[in-house]
């Protein structure tokens, strides 16, 4: 049921059960921001709002910081779940600190109350690692605790992270002697970590630039590196899901001779569905019931993506070299969007009524 509401910013109507859809108009300029977190203070469940692009998403945080005043969220915690930044079947991947936000990002959304995740919608459309791997993967390390220093670094580089002679950015490692430097996805720095035989004396923070240590602290939380896993499990899922997938010698493959040596060559993330068993939504790292705000037409631009995607598709698939996964192993369709929203209770910004704008489709 849809219900087409004029709207104050500063007491919004909010609709109460799934399947419910509120449209609200007469939202200019950043009301709209300060309508939503007027409506997030007054909702007992999260915000995630779906924008047309990164732009807008962008510019909803600026102004959700401007109304808060740039301090505490005084109650609120806001989230961005950043897109990777690359074209549909890039040969690139996206910079080690947008996937350390998409890990942070993810790793919080299972304890996300009360606050705005916001999210373009060709973001959204993307298929995800499974939140129970994610789950499973995360490592923890306390002051005093014992540590298999070589089971330790296997189990980091199966999550990833790189061994270098100098840790600079997110996702690497670096081991001298009794030091053990690493950059966790997630963290705003590294941290140095001193053993005293096989146990952790001290976890101390430090400047990348100067490598300088500062604060003492008493435990860290590590995510994967990657978003796909170089262990030996799921590398063998990788080589059987392509050997299925693809015809011809796998090994005539530069990307399936890189991850058989445990490697993970640039473009990889458009090969994530051989990773797994199965894809997760960013709906299903929610806990519980969200708060689904549609803001603009989001039919037409995710229309415009998976055009996009399925041109690229087509143009690269007859490469023997580098084949392609279909979009549809890649991509959620709106539609199956829009019905896992429909479980939610819904909000449409714009100024028509939702049939004929980026509502749910009839």
């Amino acid at each position: 049921m849809s219900e087409v509401k004029s709207q104050s910013p500063l007491t919004p109507e909010l609709p109460s059960s799934a399947g419910a859809c509120h449209y609200w108009t007469r939202l200019h300029g950043s009301s709209k921001a300060l309508a939503l977190i007027c409506a997030a203070r007054r909702s007992e469940r999260p915000l995630m709002v779906v924008t047309t692009d990164m732009a807008a998403c962008n510019r909803l945080q600026e102004e959700f910081n401007f109304y808060l005043g740039g301090a505490a969220t005084r109650g609120l915690e806001l989230l961005a779940f950043p897109d990777w930044e690359t074209l549909p079947y890039d040969h690139n991947s996206p910079y080690q600190d947008i996937v350390s936000e998409r890990l942070a990002t993810l790793s919080r959304m299972h304890e996300f109350r009360k606050g705005i995740v916001t999210v373009a919608v060709s973001t959204l459309l993307h298929r995800l690692l499974p939140r129970d791997y994610l789950a499973a993967r995360s490592l923890e390390l306390d002051r005093g605790q014992r540590l298999d220093i070589d089971a330790f670094r296997r189990q980091l580089q199966g999550n990833g992270y790189r061994f270098v002679s100098q840790v600079l950015e997110h996702g690497d490692a670096a081991l001298r002697g009794s030091l053990l430097d690493i950059y966790p996805m997630g963290a705003a720095l590294p941290y140095r970590i001193d053993l005293f035989d096989d146990v952790i004396d001290s976890i101390r923070v430090f400047d990348p630039e100067t490598q300088r240590s500062s604060a003492t602290i008493d435990r860290i939380r590590m995510l994967p590196a990657r978003e796909a896993p170089l262990d030996e499990e799921h590398i063998a899922r990788f080589r059987s899901g392509w050997r299925t997938r693809f015809a011809g010698n796998p090994m005539a493959c530069p990307v399936y001779r890189d991850v058989s040596d445990n490697l993970a060559p640039a473009g990889i993330e458009y090969y994530l569905p051989l990773f797994y068993p199965s894809m997760n939504s960013l709906f299903d790292y929610l806990d519980g019931s969200c708060l689904v705000v549609f803001d603009g037409d989001i039919t037409a631009a995710a229309d415009a993506f998976r055009e996009d995607a399925g041109e690229r598709y087509e143009q690269g698939r007859h490469d023997q070299q580098r084949p392609l996964l279909a979009p549809e192993e890649l991509f959620f369709d709106i539609d199956e969007i829009l019905t896992q929203a429909a479980a939610h209770p819904r909000i449409c910004l714009g100024s028509a009524p939702p049939e004929t704008a980026a509502g749910p489709r009839r």
